[in-house]
């Protein structure tokens, strides 16, 4: 089962109210007799107000001007994708890493991030006053909301760095209105703070219905844990422990419960609709035709090739290129054709004679039911979820951050390696065949191969300082490396995005990131 949010009211400060498809439908009203002050006075707005949260979630598949979508502003710069299409220049500046702050994908994952955090605000600032309410049911609906603004905020601060840090509803009145740039110390704080409430708010290990559990908030805190001990901040071999801790409790409690949290045994379950919010998915960003749909699918397709039944459907802004699909071990089950995460042949218009499409695409999105298959023709209708946290890449935090912790692999560090590389079909040295650094990059190369196209690996590079060279199947330093899909080289101001340009000019207390 899976939750879809439908918007039913619109506040001030894009403060949007919507409800759950596992809830009861508010009745609508018209939004200009309400205000956030007068709305949070029963359960029901408490829920409704969180479900709004949920729903801001989904600007990251939203379009950014013609045949592109936001989520490519931490794609297209790794590297390892190519576009078909050049029609978008804003799209084309981030393939080329000449984007500066008027690029409309860095304004929209501004603009979409501050809209999480606002409503998170919202509902953390009036929901502690809702009475009567279960109080259980209001710790949960509060610790959705830590998760959440802690979900936007860290995006934010790997974005963009210092950023301004708001933790209260805005009016045009508020002391902070024009607020300026926090040390990123201190958004981290906030992070932590935010997970571990949410950590500590009853939630239930899994949530089928698409909502935060308790498997999501520890996975992000394990992941901040992990980013906080690289760069910038260089926290180190604590953090590293920490990290390594957090993951450990996730996959403690999946080896108990196998049937909750694990892999899932094949590939074409990552983008099977049937199968979501379930096992391997523990958090998505969630869609579905006639709520949402805008998942930029499309763009994942060839550029107008019949791969589909819509016929000759798709845009190819975001393609893998061959020299990535190339880096992956020979038998490695991900690179083969229409079982891992890549397609070179489809059936025609979804479901007819196989043809060859003369290059690789991504199957790792590729929405069968929706698109059709050998003879099963599609239905149409787009309600594939975008995949946001796995337990793929819970296992390989452990396994990176405990090396890391502790000066060289355990055993159970080295199992989760096997678990990722043994569902690709790949033999695995034994452990004492390697060493810290050894191991430490095996686990990356798996974190390339296996977390690909699903805006991760980007902040691997920063806080890494290391990027993947898939000619070598080495790394390189950051600055200097030459993206293969570009021929361009990053340089040391890519380690952060621009402030919106458009944020500065109306916020004079906003000073750009040094370079743009």
């Amino acid at each position: 089962m899976k939750t879809k949010y439908i918007i039913v009211l619109v506040y001030v400060t894009a403060v949007c109210m919507c409800t759950s498809g596992c809830k009861k439908f508010l009745k609508e009203v018209d939004p200009s007799n309400l205000a956030p002050a007068t709305y949070f006075t029963t359960p029901d707005q408490a829920e409704a107000g969180l479900a709004a949260i949920y729903a801001d979630t989904r600007f990251i598949a939203h379009g950014a001007a013609i045949f592109s979508f936001n989520w490519q502003l931490l794609d297209a710069t790794t590297g390892i994708s190519r576009t078909e299409s050049t029609e978008n220049t804003n799209l084309s500046n981030l393939y080329t890493l000449t984007y500066d702050g008027n690029n409309l994908h860095v304004t929209n994952w501004w603009i979409g991030l501050y809209h999480v955090i606002a409503n998170a605000n919202l509902v953390l600032a009036k929901v502690p006053g809702i009475n009567p309410m279960d109080p259980v049911e209001k710790k949960k609906v509060l610790g959705q909301a830590h998760f959440l603004r802690a979900w936007a905020y860290f995006y934010a601060v790997r974005i963009w760095g210092d950023i301004p840090l708001i933790t209260q509803p805005q009016t045009a009145s508020s002391p902070d209105f024009l607020p300026t740039r926090t040390p990123q110390d201190q958004v981290y704080n906030l992070i932590v703070s935010d997970l571990q409430a949410a950590d500590s708010s009853g939630l239930a290990w899994t949530d089928a219905s698409g909502h935060a559990s308790l498997a999501a908030v520890k996975a992000e805190l394990a992941k901040v844990y992990l980013t906080m001990a690289g760069q910038p901040l260089n926290k180190g071999a604590g953090y590293y422990k920490l990290a390594a801790e957090k993951a450990l409790e996730i996959i403690t409690y999946a080896n108990a419960n196998p049937g909750q949290i694990g892999l899932f045994p094949s590939y074409g379950d990552l983008h099977d609709v049937h199968k979501e919010n379930v096992l391997e998915q523990l958090f998505e960003i969630q869609y579905q035709d006639g709520i949402d749909a805008n998942s930029g699918l499309i763009n994942l397709l060839p550029n107008f090739k019949p791969v589909t039944v819509y016929g000759l459907y798709g845009t190819g802004t975001t393609v893998p290129t061959q020299d990535f699909v190339n880096s992956y071990e020979p038998g490695d089950l991900r690179a083969v054709d229409r079982q891992g995460f890549f397609y070179s042949n489809y059936y025609t218009n979804g479901s007819g004679p196989l043809f060859s499409l003369g290059a690789p695409y991504l199957f790792k999105y590729f929405d069968v039911t929706s698109y059709g298959t050998q003879n099963v023709p599609g239905i149409g209708k787009e309600n594939l979820n975008m995949m946001n946290i796995r337990y793929a890449e819970v296992l390989l935090t452990y396994a990176e951050a405990q090396d890391q912790a502790d000066g060289a692999p355990n055993a159970d560090a080295y199992n989760a390696l096997l678990q990722i590389r043994g569902r690709a079909q790949l033999s695995t040295p034994p452990l004492g065949s390697f060493s810290q650094q050894t191991f430490l990059e095996a686990v990356w190369r798996e974190r390339w191969h296996e977390l690909c196209y699903e805006d991760i690996l980007w902040f691997d590079m920063v806080r890494l300082r290391k990027v993947y060279n898939e000619m070598t199947n080495g790394f390189d330093d950051f600055v200097g490396h030459v993206n293969r899909s570009s021929s361009q080289t990053l340089q040391q101001k890519h380690l952060l995005f621009p402030i919106p340009q458009s944020e500065i000019y109306s916020n004079p207390n906003l000073k750009q990131n040094t370079g743009y």
